[in-house]
């Protein structure tokens, strides 16, 4: 056995649903807990809103478990309904057990699904915003995470490193602060020829604004 070093405070933590510990006293064998939590893991991580998983995804490196051992923790989560197990034209998709899981396998079930609807079923890799947080604020919270991916969407991401250079300049380190940057250049406009020192004076502006904080 390898020694866990620890948690980080720079990783992400997946949500774990407190009835799933209710069944901890009630499930005697570990494949079958490993493949829940992995699909849990795994199906959180799902961009998109049609989140299934197929055998294939069940990595057996990950799980410490051989084909055949997967095969039956699957059996035993679906048998307890933790897991949905729905087929449709040769395809054996496993959906969690959770409103928006039996939406999905509704959805798989009348077929109102295409190969491109289900996502990526590998877990999404942190983004440049994500990085850059982590590196100049702190921690990421699963609030903090859902802000960035919003941020995300209403910010073109070349924007991101100069607004968190700004922060760090002026030791002002918190989303708050950079946001209103990216607020106020998506308002007002952004030039993005800016050279080094105009990023000093901007740091000024907004250290003196009404966005401090």
């Amino acid at each position: 056995m390898s020694d866990f070093p620890g948690f980080t405070s720079s990783e992400t933590f997946t949500q774990i649903p407190d009835s799933l510990i209710h069944l901890l006293n009630e499930m005697g064998d570990l494949a079958e807990l490993k493949v829940v939590l992995f699909a849990i893991w795994r199906i959180e991580h799902i961009e998109g809103h049609f989140r299934g998983l197929r055998e294939a995804d069940f990595e057996s490196s990950a799980l410490g478990l051989d084909d055949g051992e997967i095969r039956l923790g699957l059996e035993k989560a679906v048998q307890r309904g933790i897991l949905l197990r729905r087929e449709r034209e040769a395809d054996v998709v496993y959906f969690l057990n959770s409103p928006r899981g039996r939406l999905s396998a509704e959805a798989f079930d009348k077929g109102q699904w295409r190969e491109s609807a289900m996502g990526s079923s590998a877990p999404m890799r942190k983004s440049n915003l994500f990085k850059l947080y982590e590196e100049n604020i702190g921690a990421l919270t699963p609030l903090l995470s859902d802000m960035l991916r919003e941020a995300e969407k209403n910010y073109p991401a070349a924007w991101f490193e100069e607004a968190f250079e700004i922060a760090v300049s002026r030791n002002i380190r918190n989303w708050k602060y950079v946001e209103a940057i990216l607020a106020r250049w998506k308002e007002k406009g952004k030039d993005e020829r800016k050279d080094n020192a105009d990023v000093v004076k901007d740091a000024k502006r907004y250290s003196d604004s009404e966005f401090f904080g």
